[in-house]
C-alpha cells in the first residue's frame, strides 16, 4: 500500500506520482520477461496461425511488423508507448487481441473478486467483533482457531475440498461453471475462506487495541455495554487497518483467482493466463500483469484516500 505522505493538500498530487513510478518499474520487469523466452517470436504467431513450416521471409517479415528486429530498448519504447495507449499486443498463439480478450474475460473475475471480498467481510467482521467482546474466552479461542486454520489451508486446497464434499458429495452446484452469479458462490468461498482469517485476526487485534485507549474507558464509565463500545465506538476506528488489508487483498485475489478459476473452470481472466503460461505466450502474461498493476494501484490510492477520509489523524500535517 501507499504510506500516509505528511503535507495535507500535496497528497494527491504525489500518491499519483508513485502510482505512475510504480507503474513503470512493473512495466520494466515485465518487458524483462521477453529475452527469456524461448524461441522465436514470430515463428511462435505463425505457428499458431497454422502456419506449420513458416519460410524465412515469412518469419522475416513478421518480425519486422512486430518491430521484433529491433534492439530490445527499442522494442521496450515502442511496447510502452502503445500499451499507454491500450494496444498490449497479440498473442503468440493465435494472433487474437491481448486488450481485447483480457478485457472480455474481465466482468467474470470483478464478479468472483467482489463476490470473495463481500464473503470475507461478512465472515471476518462477526468474528473479530464476537472475539473481542471475549477476549480469552472460548468464542475468541474458537475463531482464533478457525482462523489460523484457514490462513493455513491454501485456496486451491479449499477449492478441490468444496468440490468433492458440496458439488460431488451433496450434488449442489457443478464443476462447469458459466461465470454467472449463481455459479459465483462456491469459487468465491474457496477465496474467501482465507481472505476472512487473516481479516478477522488484524481486526480483533485493532479491536482490542481500540477498546484500551482511553475514549473508549470513558464511554464505558459512562454505562454503555460493551457491544455498544465495540461497535459504536472501536469499530469505526479499528476498521482502518482493515480496509488496508482488504486493499492488498485485492492483490492476493488477482493471483489466488487464478488457481480457482481453473479449478472450478471459471471464465475469467486468470484461467485464461494460466493456459497463456502452459503455452508460453508471453504478450498475454505481460498484458496481465500491468492490467493487475494498474488495478492494485488504483485500488491503493482508493483505499488510501477512503482511509483519510475516515481517519482525520491522516489528514493531520506532519
Amino acid at each position: 500500500m501507499i504510506r500516509r505522505i505528511p503535507g495535507g493538500g500535496g497528497w494527491l498530487s504525489q500518491a499519483a506520482v508513485q502510482a505512475l513510478v510504480s507503474l513503470l518499474g512493473a512495466s520494466l520487469l515485465v518487458w524483462a520477461l521477453l529475452p527469456l523466452a524461448p524461441g522465436d517470436p514470430a515463428r511462435r504467431i505463425l505457428e499458431g496461425q497454422g502456419i506449420e513450416d513458416p519460410t524465412p521471409a515469412q518469419i522475416e517479415g513478421l518480425r519486422t511488423e512486430l518491430r521484433l528486429d529491433r534492439s530490445i530498448p527499442e522494442q521496450y519504447v515502442s511496447w510502452l508507448g502503445r500499451a499507454v495507449r491500450g494496444d498490449l499486443s497479440t498473442s503468440w498463439t493465435d494472433g487474437s487481441d491481448v486488450r481485447t480478450e483480457l478485457l472480455r474475460r474481465a466482468p467474470a473475475t470483478a464478479l468472483l473478486a467482489v463476490t470473495a471480498i463481500a464473503l470475507a467481510l461478512a465472515i471476518a467482521v462477526p468474528a473479530a467483533l464476537l472475539a473481542a467482546r471475549f477476549p480469552g474466552r472460548w468464542p475468541d479461542t474458537a475463531t482464533r482457531g478457525v482462523a489460523l486454520l484457514g490462513s493455513a489451508v491454501p485456496s486451491f486446497v479449499t477449492s478441490l475440498l468444496l468440490l468433492q464434499v458440496v458439488v460431488v458429495g451433496f450434488g449442489w452446484g457443478s464443476t462447469l461453471t458459466r461465470g454467472t452469479i449463481s455459479d459465483v458462490w462456491l469459487p468465491a468461498a474457496a477465496l474467501a475462506f482465507a481472505l476472512a482469517a487473516t481479516w478477522s485476526r488484524l481486526l480483533r487485534a485493532s479491536l482490542l487495541e481500540a477498546l484500551s485507549q482511553p475514549y473508549t474507558a470513558m464511554v464505558a464509565a459512562r454505562g454503555a455495554s460493551r457491544t455498544r463500545v465495540l461497535v459504536r465506538h472501536a469499530l469505526p476506528n479499528a476498521s482502518v487497518p482493515l480496509l488496508h488489508a482488504v486493499g492488498l487483498g485485492v492483490g492476493a485475489l488477482l493471483g489466488g483467482a487464478a488457481i480457482v478459476e481453473t479449478v472450478f473452470t471459471w471464465p475469467g481472466v486468470g484461467r485464461y493466463v494460466v493456459s497463456a503460461v502452459q503455452r508460453r505466450d508471453l504478450p498475454v502474461v505481460q498484458g496481465f500483469a500491468m492490467m493487475a498493476t494498474l488495478v492494485y494501484v488504483t485500488v491503493s490510492l482508493s483505499v488510501d484516500g477512503l482511509s483519510r477520509l475516515i481517519d482525520p489523524r491522516l489528514r493531520a500535517p506532519a
